[in-house]
């Protein structure tokens, strides 16, 4: 969302007009949370019914949005764009796990921010969960006065800068650009005389000591004080703050109770930027120019191309690949150099790319396009929609699970339309050992953790549920040996006379298995292996997406799996 204060400049020559209206709808999907009604995205855009629907069909195509029924969706396949952004910083990868440890030793949430105008964006977030903490999320945009952080980036300001912000504070006095954050309120409805002094006075002291400090500017009760991260050549990159509450400390009580602690992790922050640059992976070419073409045949004018290799541009940055020239970006996105320029260029004039005259950089306004709202999401709301494809595929319920003491428990659920079907809801339990999914869930421990999810041998007998539940301890144990080899468990009338499942799991970025999908069909109607030979190719492929779908929202996020 631009700033009220901001007049946008004209737009090149060379700007390409389908990317600059895909990114608006983009960011008025994002401004309303991640789910808009397809009207409203009209309303909120000013373009044509028309123009937003072939937007929204590129954009579903490309995986960065669902459309459901009147509603447009944001989906985990945007976080690819943020996560170029991240990983072509290196900030999150460097120094998030300085920031977790003092997160732990402190007890308290400690935030990576950078600046981004004239204001702070948020990279990072190691948060503690309690009762009054830290609400913000990756990509929130705060207005530079209302926080530690801000204090310590406009120290370097110039006059420029801070004639930008005198008149962004003029045009928004209760800061309704910064969603993010709430309101001013004022006794009169009007902004303190005195408040721009005050922020100056603020900037002088962070200046002079080094390190800024926040007594309630955001909200009552939420205090905070950070530090500037230099990199080698002394330049601010980053600030990292710790967050509490006055029911746990006052403002006053911050700098003598945290900031030897903080002074001591900007040491070591300081030092990891001082470490070479960790080579980066190949940018990925599953949709590379001729993927582009190849849509572009299948969908017709719903697919807008341009807006698609505009968007791919983005995702050459990456980790090693923090600044491209032209040449670069063209080769890693198999683009026409003439096209890769236009995409530049419209991406650097909306202020998603800076560039010096030759290389190209990722900007933290790229953090706009959805993140925060997608931070959102769980392990159940990512795979839903794949659960959903699925069943709509092979006309059977689809399911979910969990790993829960010694059962499992459901934490999605997609029933089919039959006359006779499987009544299971999220939040139902099942003993693990005589489900599919348990099996799944079970057969991808080590013998000892496994042990801590099934009743102990010899004092709590495995107890069977039908005259097929599998409960001798060694047989059990080769089936989970045999699970792990396949990949997958078919469990046939064990749990309940006449139904049968099949499982395969769900694993996490460092391949462990978190969860575990399932296909859930009546055992009379086909033979196990007509069920397998069925069933299993539709179902690995739908855990395939939500893998992916896992993995590029998990990059920076811990994805809570229930």
């Amino acid at each position: 969302m631009p700033h009220p204060a901001t007049e946008p400049s004209p737009p090149p020559r060379e700007a390409v007009g389908p990317l600059t209206r895909g990114l608006s709808v983009l960011r008025a999907l994002s401004a309303g949370g991640g789910r808009q009604a397809v009207g409203d995205l009209v309303r909120a855009t000013g373009l044509a019914r028309s123009t937003v629907d072939r937007v929204l069909s590129t954009l579903a195509r490309l995986g960065h949005v669902r459309v459901t029924g009147r509603d447009a969706v944001l989906a985990p396949g945007l976080f690819e764009l943020g996560n170029a952004y991240l990983a072509a910083a290196e900030l999150p990868d460097r120094l998030a796990p300085a920031a977790d440890r003092l997160a732990d030793a402190l007890d308290e949430s400690v935030s990576l921010a950078v600046p981004d105008g004239d204001g702070i964006r948020f990279v990072h977030q190691a948060t503690r969960r309690r009762a009054m903490s830290l609400a913000f999320r990756i990509g929130d945009l705060l207005p530079a006065e209302r926080g530690a952080v801000g204090a310590l980036f406009a120290a370097d300001w110039d006059e420029d800068a801070w004639r930008r912000w005198r008149q962004r504070r003029a045009a928004d006095p209760t800061d309704a650009g910064f969603p993010a954050v709430p309101p001013r309120r004022y006794e009169d409805g009007t902004e303190r005389a005195d408040a721009a002094e005050h922020f100056t006075a603020r900037v002088e002291a962070a200046r002079t000591t080094g390190w800024s400090l926040d007594d309630q500017l955001i909200e009552p009760g939420l205090v905070a004080i950070a530090m500037p991260v230099r990199d080698p050549r002394g330049r601010p990159v980053c600030a990292v703050s710790v967050v509490s509450h006055t029911s746990r400390l006052a403002a006053g009580d911050l700098p003598a109770t945290v900031l030897p602690r903080l002074r001591a992790t900007v040491t070591e922050m300081e030092r990891s930027l001082t470490a070479p640059a960790p080579p980066g992976p190949a940018p990925s070419t599953a949709r590379h120019a001729s993927w582009m073409r190849a849509s572009k045949q299948e969908l017709g004018p719903e697919f807008v191309e341009s807006l698609a290799r505009g968007l791919l541009t983005l995702t050459a940055f990456g980790t090693g690949r923090a600044a491209l020239p032209l040449t670069a970006v063209a080769e890693a996105t198999g683009l026409a150099r003439a096209t890769a320029r236009r995409a530049l260029l419209t991406l650097e004039h909306l202020g998603y790319l800076t560039s010096d005259g030759r290389l190209f950089r990722p900007t933290p306004k790229v953090l706009e396009l959805g993140f925060a709202p997608l931070s959102g999401l769980t392990l159940p709301d990512i795979a839903r929609p794949h659960l959903a494809a699925l069943v709509a595929e092979v006309h059977d319920s689809a399911s979910m699970a969990v790993l829960s003491g010694t059962d499992i428990r459901y934490v999605a659920r997609v029933p089919t339309v039959r006359i006779m079907s499987v009544n299971i809801t999220v939040g139902t339990r099942f003993p693990a050992y005589p489900t599919s999914m348990g099996r799944v869930l079970l057969a991808d421990l080590t013998p000892e953790e496994r042990a801590a999810h099934l009743p102990r041998a010899g004092l709590t007998p495995l107890t069977p549920l039908t005259r097929h539940t599998v409960t001798a301890p060694d047989r059990l144990a080769a089936l989970l040996e045999q699970t792990r080899e396949d990949g997958y468990a078919l469990v046939d009338e064990e749990l309940e006379e006449g139904l049968r499942s099949i499982a395969v799991p769900v694993r996490d970025r460092r391949s462990r298995v978190v969860a575990a999908v399932n296909i859930s069909t009546h055992a009379g109607r086909h033979s196990p292996a007509e069920d397998r030979d069925a069933l299993l190719p539709p179902l690995r492929a739908a855990a395939a997406r939500i893998e992916a779908d896992l993995h590029t929202a998990g990059r920076y996020l811990r994805v809570p799996v229930v």
